[in-house]
């Protein structure tokens, strides 16, 4: 089970998609030791597979089978959370069984079945929210999971939203920061994806996305002003230009530590000045 204090910023960190074992050893060492400097909880990610990727020639990763142990691995070196993605009902047992957390993806997020298998084990499950929703109705996919939970448990689900963008126009995302107070009334913890917000879906050519790299800072920033968040979701890989996935969008590791060096003190003053919103709303 993941446990964070409210005081605390949750970090969901790492390689895009599961590479090798060594790659993302390196990634959750540097992270770790992160987390303990800055004093996040540290959640560390990574995919086994890219199940939506543009291409059918893209790289997908080496598949469940062989990741699941090396999560576990990961898990006993650094003592820290795991969290991967699940694409199919059948998935979840072996996955939940092997990390702390799961990841519904963005275009998966209204899959009824996917969901209710997701939040019946009693894991923390990260609900990304998908580029065709708009942030009022992700309250109905909240309240599916915690009906499904209830049924299952007779518990409420823990579970997070994150925010990753939505689509505007042909091959580009904005992220409206209005989202991040619509979604508070889900009265569930709110993350923001920093990195993914970057894409420009199918805006690479054939077989790829675009991204705006340099924009991560900006968006990463400003989300963290609006004190509405309680963590950020950014992937990190040792050598971005040579990775597998997602390429145009990772941060190094020192890009990384330098980004979340700014948001920490950032969130942390936007949380206490958040109190003043109640002016502002008018009866």
């Amino acid at each position: 089970m993941v446990h964070s204090s409210p005081d605390r910023l949750i970090i969901i960190a790492g390689p895009c998609v599961a590479e090798s074992p060594a790659m993302m050893d390196e990634v959750a060492s540097a992270l770790s030791e992160l987390s303990k400097k800055l004093e996040f909880t540290f959640i560390f990610k990574s995919s086994f597979d890219k199940a939506n990727r543009q291409s059918i020639e893209s790289y997908r990763g080496p598949g469940m089978d062989k990741v699941l142990g090396w999560f576990s691995d990961i898990k006993s070196r650094y003592g820290c959370y795991t969290l991967t993605d699940v694409h199919e009902v059948q998935q979840v047992h072996d996955v939940a069984a092997a990390v702390d957390a799961l990841q519904i993806p963005a275009f998966l997020c209204r899959q009824t079945d996917l969901l209710a298998a997701a939040v019946r084990t009693g894991k923390f499950v990260n609900i990304k929210k998908g580029q065709f929703m708009s942030p009022q109705a992700m309250v109905h996919v909240v309240n599916k999971a915690k009906v499904a939970a209830e049924l299952a448990t007779g518990q409420l689900p823990p579970i997070a939203l994150t925010e990753r963008g939505t689509s505007f126009g042909y091959g580009d995302l904005v992220v409206d920061m209005r989202s991040f107070a619509i979604m508070q009334g889900s009265k569930v913890p709110l993350i923001f994806d920093i990195t993914h917000s970057t894409q420009r879906p199918g805006s690479g050519g054939d077989s790829v996305s675009a991204y705006t790299r340099e924009f991560a800072p900006v968006l990463a920033r400003a989300a963290a002003a609006t004190g509405k968040l309680s963590g950020f979701f950014l992937e990190v890989h040792p050598n971005p230009s040579q990775a597998k996935s997602d390429a145009g969008a990772q941060l190094t590791i020192s890009q990384a530590a330098k980004l979340l060096s700014q948001l920490i003190p950032l969130w942390q003053q936007a949380r206490e000045l958040q109190k003043i919103d109640e002016d502002f709303t008018f009866v």
